[in-house]
């Protein structure tokens, strides 16, 4: 018999069993075996036979209940085992067992002898297909000793009530591509109700519109698994987006992102197309825009809007910018005519074309009786003009060449092309001549147009005009106190010459101080200058009409003065004089000298009592750090003592490890207008408690008090959004012991001390500020 008479029979009749410890089953769970989903026999193997029994009972509600039972408490050694079928693995690296049993309390039994267990051992053994139906236990690995939570006894089992234990072990890594389960009684009162096998996985989710697929955990119970995501459809990466998978089949804090392409926008985890009329330029987290004015789509997904007819944009307008079109021609144009000049004021377009770079182009026509007009900036010889629209040009010519030949080249005060402001000055026109001038407004997509430029007009005659420019200055006479200057008379006149004025200055100094005087003949002597030093004239000529321009300038030099002599008298004077000064000197020096000694001594004896002043020393001010505990709020510490950083300036890279808290990442810091700064980044984990969050700010809060080279530096914190993180600076070699490790052997004696002296330093400084580290070991030194 399988089992020792009256013990045997543990559920020979309808039963209710009360669970203790169940677990339900998660999404996560992918099963390899369980046996609440096999109808009849289990098929698994017992030894010896008289072991393990298959016994099939019903349950309160009259269902069948499979299990496999053994008792036998009786009689010594026991070594039975339950060998389950050949599971195959199916990828998974790290299994787990649940296991439901229920076991009779030794003490309930009478006459049991002391050999009566209350546990039993649970094995595996991978192989890479069936081996049959032997049991070798040699081949076993033992995964734990399972004992009950809660036994039953026999008043339990009078009221058909036994209670249902729930155990779960965990093996890995497995690398074969099955294993068998076996369980090894050793003399107790057990039955197995069900036994369940399962992995972990974690399943596919879509996090920042990236696709991630299902994944197995990795081998150990603290491993994570790297997974890489896919961008949905219509997106790209803006960061490689990557996640962990933990190995409890939970993702870990999502890294990177895709965003939606050009022509598509986020809706709901998934990139959708721009509706016609709308348009996104770029790839991002943007949505899409509707057509700016004058602009339209015809199509979905659109990246532009194309202008609609006769609507233009700058090759350097955005794609944002609405669509313009050139301006149409200046109004109210007003001429003041002074001379041989004019000055033209004009009033904006009336459509200035949905533009705000509006800008003005002056041409200017010289007319004559016997011919059309033509450039009036154009002469002889010169290389023409360019076209600025309408068929007209604005001459370019050299006007140096000019000058030269003796003709005033027609000059435009600000500029010809490119005003801004609507006016102009236009200077050396012809005498009693008719000229138009034509203004055109312009902006930047006025050349895109193929329409003629619009533009205003007016025309004018000048009067009578100011001589031209004298020519050909020469030096008649110097002297060392005056010049004598001749010229010739202008070759344009323009009437009757009333005089000439001469302007005259040091050489470099004509914006402190000018002369002029005035000549009615093509001479003057100019008197009063100092000896040997250079001089700037001009000579310009006035007639009833004006004055004309200055003549280039002419630089002449006045002769040098005669070197002065003394008599004998003189220098006996001087040196008297030198010699009462240096006596005088000398006795001044004597007596503050004796005076000083005086002085010295009383200072000295000054000082002496100010160090004993009232009776007091001074001491420097002692500092000390806050503890954030004494604050009701631990938000209004860490706002007092540590700096918010704003999430977007973090950008988390990988995990390297898990805290107290949660996980410990890698990361750099964006700083304005600096280089990014790799950063460690300690995050608060999801479902936190108050106190959790409250000591996890008070160690940021501690932190922040600390300044000082060997202590850790606190960047900063973000608490304004989730996670909440602790910023610090990032260590690269890792903590002090596993550093060491590395490198055994590879440091001085010099060195080793000198990692001494800064871990003495560190804690030197905690210690002033009053504060005790209490955990100093070569784990928390970094």
């Amino acid at each position: 018999m399988a089992s020792d008479p009256g013990l045997a029979a543990m559920l020979l009749w309808t039963i209710s069993l009360q669970a203790v410890g169940a677990t339900a089953t998660s999404n996560n769970e992918v099963n390899l075996l369980d046996t609440t989903m096999i109808t009849g026999d289990w098929g698994w193997l017992t030894y010896p036979s008289h072991g393990w029994d298959a016994i099939n009972e019903m349950d309160e509600y009259f269902t069948p209940i499979h299990t496999y039972q053994v008792c036998n408490v009786m009689s010594p050694s026991q070594n039975n085992w339950l060998r389950t079928g050949w599971i195959p693995r199916e990828g998974a690296r790290r299994i787990y067992i649940e296991v439901k049993f229920t076991l009779r309390d030794c003490n309930s039994m009478p006459g049991v002898p002391g050999t009566c267990k209350e546990t039993f051992n649970l094995y595996y053994y991978e192989s890479d297909r069936p081996t049959g139906s032997a049991v070798r236990e040699n081949q076993f690995i033992k995964i734990d000793t399972i004992a009950a939570d809660e036994s039953f006894t026999g008043v339990d089992l009078g009221v058909r009530r036994l209670k249902l234990n729930t155990e779960v072990r965990g093996v890995g890594p497995l690398n074969r591509r099955g294993f068998y389960l076996a369980f090894q009684d050793i003399g107790a009162c057990i039955a197995l109700t069900s036994v369940r096998v399962y992995y972990k996985r974690c399943v596919g989710v879509s996090r920042n519109l990236a696709i991630f697929t299902d994944v197995v955990t990795g081998a150990d119970s603290s491993s994570l698994v790297e997974v890489r995501g896919q961008c949905v459809d219509h997106a790209e990466e803006r960061d490689t987006p990557k996640m962990y998978c933990s190995a409890e089949g939970e993702w870990l804090v999502p890294i990177g992102r895709c965003v939606c392409s050009a022509g598509f926008e986020e809706h709901r985890d998934s990139c959708v197309a721009c509706e016609v009329g709308f348009y996104k330029p770029v790839a991002g987290d943007g949505l899409c825009g509707k057509c700016p004015q004058h602009s339209h789509s015809e199509t979905r997904a659109a990246v532009s809007c194309p202008c609609d007819s006769n609507y233009y944009r700058a090759a350097d307008d955005p794609p944002a910018a609405s669509c313009s079109r050139p301006p149409s021609a200046p109004v109210n144009i007003i001429s003041s005519v002074n001379g041989t000049s004019v000055v033209l004021d004009w009033g904006q377009p009336l459509d200035t074309g949905g533009r705000s770079d509006l800008q003005y182009n002056v041409l200017c026509l010289k007319c004559s009786g016997e011919r059309s007009c033509e450039d009036c900036t154009a002469f002889p010889g010169g290389n023409g003009g360019v076209k600025v629209g309408g068929g007209a040009s604005i001459g370019l010519t050299g006007g140096g060449i000019v000058e030269r030949l003796g003709i005033a080249v027609v000059r435009f005060i600000p500029h010809q092309t490119g005003l801004t402001d609507p006016r102009v000055t236009v200077l050396n026109l012809v005498a009693h001549t008719n000229y138009s001038f034509r203004i055109l407004a312009t902006n930047a997509v006025t050349h895109l147009s193929n329409e003629p430029s619009p533009y205003a007009m007016v025309n004018i005659t000048t009067n009578q005009a100011a001589p031209s420019e004298v020519l050909a200055i020469r030096q008649e006479n110097t002297s060392q106190n005056s010049v004598t200057l001749m010229w010739h008379e202008p070759n344009q006149p323009n009437g009757v010459i009333l005089e000439y004025d001469i302007k005259y200055y040091e050489k470099d100094n004509e914006e402190h101080s000018y002369s002029t005087l005035t000549s009615k003949n093509t001479s003057a002597r100019v008197t009063g200058l100092k000896p040997g030093t250079k001089y700037i004239f001009q000579v310009r000529a006035r007639t009833s009409a004006g004055c004309g321009r200055f003549s280039q300038n002419v630089e002449i030099q006045t002769g040098k003065a005669a070197p002065l002599r003394y008599n004998t008298m003189t220098i006996t004077c001087i040196c008297l004089a030198l010699v009462s000064g240096l006596v005088t000197f000398l006795a001044i020096i004597i007596c503050r000298k004796r005076h000083c000694g005086y002085s010295k001594a009383f200072q000295d004896s000054d000082e002496e009592k100010m160090h004993y002043q009232n009776g007091h020393v001074s001491f420097p001010d002692a500092r000390f750090y806050i503890d954030p505990h004494t604050y009701e709020d631990p938000c209004q510490a860490i706002h007092e003592f540590a700096r918010e950083i704003e999430a977007s300036r973090i950008k988390i890279e990988k995990i390297i490890g898990s805290g107290e808290f949660g996980e410990v990442c890698y990361g750099r810091m964006r700083l304005p207008g600096k280089r990014d700064i790799p950063v460690a980044l300690k995050t608060l984990k999801a479902g936190y408690t108050d106190k959790q969050k409250k000591d996890f700010l008070a160690e940021a809060s501690i932190m922040a008090q600390f300044d000082h080279p060997n202590v850790i530096r606190l960047e900063g914190v973000v608490t304004h959004s989730k996670p909440v993180m602790i910023i610090t600076e990032y260590m690269e070699n890792g903590s002090l012991d596993a550093f060491l490790r590395r490198h055994d052997g590879q440091f001085t004696i010099i060195q080793l001390v000198g990692l001494l002296r800064g871990i003495a330093a560190g804690m030197t400084y905690l210690s002033g500020l009053g504060y005790i580290h209490r955990d100093l070991a070569a784990r928390n030194i970094l």
